[in-house]
């Protein structure tokens, strides 16, 4: 019963998040559309204000963002019509007080931060258990190559306490981009953008869902009500 009260508080919170990242987007808007269970609630009430007469379109980073936009009469457009995007929304699964996140539990790490970097402003939301001092109870993704991938996890496994591919259903999970994911265990991340260099320069990682200095904005909730930060000054949980 416990536990359903607070799935049930958690879900309350990633609503109210995302109705308030909606009302951020500004008619005639080319948007970033994230991936995750926050953003599914940022897509309902952006598709809500969209059948109001908001104009938007979003290039999506993910199969699953793309139903999300589907399902909510989301237009959707693609990098060769829009090169530049006024704003991106997404989800964290952490967010330490540096700002900086992990991301990637949603297996869109890459596309997410190809998206990210394309976008003038980038708000992140997070629902309260999201919200860390540093980063490093939430496996941190490493996105990885699966040709030679066992070399590469080799490599991994000599920096994490623990490292395995992603599996569902007895197979290792395949990322839109065709690549493997690998979830790894660090332990607490003093210095995360540090740590994704070192992975980068292993041969075979194509990406870390290690996001550092990429908030503009962040929506999370406060004494159960939405608030809006826009630097880690402005931070107000423990280390």
């Amino acid at each position: 019963m416990k536990k359903k009260r607070a799935n049930d508080q958690q879900e309350a919170e990633k609503a109210l998040v995302g109705a308030m990242a909606a009302e951020m987007v500004e008619t005639d808007m080319a948007i970033g559309l994230g991936t995750g269970s926050t953003v599914r609630h940022f897509a309902q009430a952006l598709g809500q204000r969209i059948r109001m007469g908001l104009r938007v379109r979003v290039i999506c980073t993910s199969r699953q963002s793309e139903m999300l936009a589907k399902q909510n009469d989301i237009p959707t457009t693609d990098f060769d019509r829009a090169r530049s995007l006024d704003l991106c929304v997404d989800g964290a699964d952490e967010v330490s007080l540096n700002f900086d996140m992990i991301k990637g539990g949603g297996g869109a790490l890459l596309y997410e931060k190809i998206v990210a970097a394309a976008s003038n402003r980038r708000i992140y939301m997070a629902d309260a258990t999201k919200l860390v001092g540093k980063l490093g109870e939430f496996p941190l993704p490493v996105e990885i190559c699966r040709f030679g991938h066992q070399n590469v996890l080799s490599h991994l496994a000599k920096l994490a306490q623990q490292c395995a591919l992603r599996q569902r259903d007895g197979d290792p999970v395949i990322t839109d981009a065709g690549n493997y994911i690998a979830d790894c265990q660090f332990g607490e991340i003093d210095r995360p953008a540090e740590l994704h260099r070192q992975l980068c320069d292993i041969p075979g990682v194509v990406e870390t869902g290690l996001f550092c200095g990429m908030i503009d904005t962040l929506i999370t909730i406060r004494n159960g009500k939405p608030v809006v930060l826009t630097s880690p000054g402005e931070v107000f949980w423990g280390s």
